[in-house]
C-alpha cells in the first residue's frame, strides 16, 4: 500500500523557489493532458537511446557517436513506440551554487534531440542519469542532502523550462537509479521526487499537466516495494518507473552462467507480480532490461526476452529495452543484432504467442544444448539431426535458407510437433566429416504466428590458442590469440588455481558443473576479435595469490571436449 508524504515536508527551503516562479515559463498553443495509465500504455514497448547523451563527459565520448533523427526514424520502423533518452548533466554545469546554472547549448541540445524523436513519431521520457553516482548519490559517507537537494531542484528548474513547451508525449523522470540501501535513503530518494515536481511546478508551462515517472530506491523493483512514498500535493500524473537485470548471473555472464533454469523463470514472473501486487492502482513503466546477443546463449536469450516482455504486458506494464549501441541496434549500419529477439519482444508485447525454440533449463548439466543451432563435429559423419521448438499453440509453416530458397518438407526435413528433424541429406550440403568449422547457414522458421525462429547450422572443432601458458605480469589485459573452431566467442572461463581453490568466489564450489569455479564476463575475463582476453584484474589476483592458476576456455558447445586450458605462472 502507498504511505502518502505530505507536500509540506517536500516543500523547497532553498529560498529561490518564489523568485523562480516569477519567470516561469508561459507558452503558446495548447496541451492535451493524457493521464498516466494512458502515456503507459502508449509507450509500450519503447527502446533506450543508452550511452549517447548519458555519456561523459560529453554526448560521444563513449561508443555512440552523436545521435542523428534517421536513428528515431529507424527505431520507430522497427516497431517501438517511445525512447527513453538519458542525459547526463555533471560536466554540462557552467554554475556553482546556488544557482547551479547548466549550459544553455546543452540544454539546447537536448530539446533537439528530444524533437527528433517527437518528429520520428515517438513518445519520449528524460531524465537525469549518471548525476545519480556523480554527485546525487545520498549513500556516500557524509553526503551533504542539502547541497544534493539544491542542486537537483535547480537541475529540474532549467530542464523545465527549456522543454515546458513540449506536447503531453515527453514524459519526465527525477533521476535514474538513485542509490539507496536503507529506508533512511530511500526516504531521501522520496524527498527528491518531491523537489522534481517542485521545480517543474516553478518552471511554467504544461509541466504541472505533463506525466512524470517517479522512482523509489535503486529503481530496484523490491526496494521500491518496501519503502517508497508517493509525494502528494501535486497535480502532476505519475506512474512508477523500476529496472529489472535479473537473474543477475544470467544477464552479466556471471560465475558461468549461460543457462536460463525454470527456476529463474518462476523468479522472473514472481519479481513482476510482486511489484505489480505492490502497487495494484498505479501504472507501470520497466524502464530498463536487457539479455545482451554479446554474451548470452541465444535460445535462453529468446526464451529470457518472451517471458519478461509477456508478463509485463500480462501486468499492464510498459516495457524499454536498454541498449548502449552494441548490444541491439547498430546504429551505422541499421542492423538489428539478433532480428528474432527484437519480433519476440515486440509480439510478446502486443500480446501474439511466439514459437521458442527448447535449451537446457537443469542448472546442474554438465553440458549445454541448444535448438538455436544445429552443431557437427568434425571428424565425425554426418547424420540426421532434430532440434525442438516450443510452438505455444502456433504451428510449422515453413523453413527456408538465408537466400529465401525453401526446404522441402518430405526431402530436406519432417516434423512432428514441434520437433524438426534435419536430414542427412540435408546437412550434408553443409556438413563433412573433413570440412572447416565456422557457421556455414542460418535457417528462418516460421509459424502461423509470431517470431520466427533462427537456426544456426555450425561445423566445429577445438579452437587453438597461440600459447597456453606465460608468467603473470600485473598492469595490462593478458591477449591469447586464438583460431577459432565454430562459434567465434568463448562461453565461459573457469578459473582454478594449482592449491585446487577456485581465483574468485570460491562459494561457486557448491554451483552446478557449468558454473563451479567460473568467472565473469567484462570483468575478469573478455574476447575481442581474435583474441581471448584475462583482464588486469584478474591477472593482479593471481599475482596477489601467488599461485600458479589455470583458466580453462569453454566454448560452443559446452560439450565435454570442447575447452582449452592456459596457465599463468608465477
Amino acid at each position: 500500500m502507498l504511505r502518502p508524504t505530505s507536500a509540506v515536508v517536500l516543500a523547497h527551503t532553498f529560498g529561490l523557489l518564489k523568485g523562480a516562479a516569477l519567470a516561469a515559463v508561459t507558452c503558446d498553443g495548447t496541451f492535451e493532458p493524457i493521464t498516466a495509465a494512458e502515456y503507459v500504455a502508449a509507450i509500450n514497448p519503447g527502446w533506450n537511446l543508452g550511452n549517447t547523451l548519458d555519456a561523459t563527459p560529453d554526448e560521444g565520448s563513449w561508443n555512440n557517436p552523436p545521435v542523428q533523427a534517421e536513428t528515431f526514424k529507424d527505431v520507430k520502423a522497427a516497431g517501438f513506440k517511445s525512447v527513453r533518452i538519458p542525459v547526463t548533466y555533471a560536466d554540462h554545469f557552467t554554475g556553482t551554487s546556488p544557482g547551479w546554472a547548466i549550459d544553455p547549448d546543452w540544454l539546447q541540445r537536448v530539446s533537439d534531440v528530444v524533437d527528433m524523436a517527437l518528429d520520428a513519431g515517438l513518445y519520449v521520457l528524460t531524465n537525469v542519469h549518471h548525476d545519480s553516482w556523480q554527485w546525487a548519490d545520498v549513500t556516500v559517507t557524509g553526503a551533504n542532502l542539502t547541497a544534493i537537494e539544491e542542486r537537483m531542484y535547480q537541475t529540474w528548474l532549467q530542464i523545465g523550462e527549456k522543454l515546458a513547451c513540449k506536447s503531453s508525449s515527453v514524459a519526465f523522470e527525477p533521476i535514474n537509479e538513485p542509490p539507496a540501501d536503507t529506508e533512511d535513503q530511500a526516504d531521501e530518494i522520496n524527498k527528491i521526487n518531491g523537489i522534481f515536481l517542485d521545480a517543474l511546478k516553478a518552471s511554467g508551462g504544461f509541466n504541472t499537466q505533463r506525466v512524470v515517472t517517479l522512482v523509489g530506491a535503486s529503481m530496484d523493483s523490491i526496494k521500491t516495494s518496501q519503502w517508497f512514498k508517493a509525494p502528494t500535493g501535486y497535480d502532476n500524473p505519475w506512474a512508477l518507473q523500476y529496472h529489472y537485470y535479473s537473474p543477475y548471473d544470467f544477464i552479466f555472464s556471471a560465475w558461468g552462467k549461460t543457462i536460463l533454469s525454470n527456476d529463474d523463470i518462476t523468479t522472473i514472473q514472481n519479481d513482476l507480480e510482486n511489484i505489480r501486487n505492490n502497487f495494484t492502482d498505479v501504472p507501470l513503466v520497466l524502464g530498463e532490461f536487457d539479455a545482451s546477443p554479446t554474451s548470452t546463449e541465444p535460445a535462453a536469450r529468446r526464451k529470457y526476452m518472451d517471458v519478461v516482455v509477456r508478463k509485463a504486458t500480462e501486468l499492464d506494464t510498459a516495457v524499454m529495452l536498454w541498449d548502449n549501441g552494441i548490444d541491439h541496434f547498430d546504429r551505422s549500419t541499421k542492423t538489428w543484432k539478433d532480428p528474432q529477439s527484437l519480433q519476440i519482444l515486440l509480439d510478446a508485447a502486443a500480446g501474439v504467442s511466439n514459437s521458442l525454440a527448447t535449451y537446457t533449463t537443469d542448472a546442474t548439466a554438465a553440458e549445454q544444448s541448444s535448438s538455436a543451432y544445429v552443431f557437427h563435429k568434425i571428424g565425425d559423419e554426418v547424420t540426421d539431426q532434430t532440434i525442438s521448438i516450443s510452438l505455444n499453440g502456433n504451428t510449422l509453416k515453413s523453413i527456408a535458407t538465408e537466400d529465401g530458397k525453401a526446404l522441402s518438407a518430405s526431402s530436406d526435413y519432417t516434423a512432428s510437433e514441434g520437433d524438426i528433424t534435419f536430414k542427412t541429406s540435408f546437412l550434408s550440403t553443409y556438413f563433412s566429416a573433413s570440412g572447416t568449422p565456422g557457421s556455414k547457414e542460418n535457417l528462418t522458421i516460421t509459424f502461423s504466428a509470431g517470431a520466427t525462429a533462427s537456426v544456426n547450422l555450425v561445423q566445429w572443432e577445438l579452437p587453438t590458442l597461440g600459447a597456453t601458458s606465460s608468467q603473470a605480469v600485473s598492469g595490462a589485459d593478458l591477449r591469447i590469440l586464438v583460431t577459432w573452431g565454430g562459434i567465434n566467442q568463448p562461453a565461459a572461463v573457469r578459473m582454478r588455481r594449482d592449491d585446487g581453490v577456485y581465483l574468485f568466489d570460491d562459494w561457486t564450489q557448491y554451483l552446478g558443473p557449468l558454473q563451479a569455479g567460473y568467472a565473469t564476463y567484462s570483468g575478469q575475463w573478455n574476447w575481442d576479435g581474435g583474441d581471448l582476453i584475462i583482464t588486469a584484474a584478474t591477472i593482479d589476483a593471481v599475482t596477489a595469490a601467488g599461485v600458479d592458476t589455470t583458466f580453462t576456455f569453454d566454448f560452443f558447445p559446452r560439450v565435454p571436449g570442447n575447452s582449452l586450458n592456459y596457465t599463468l605462472t608465477v
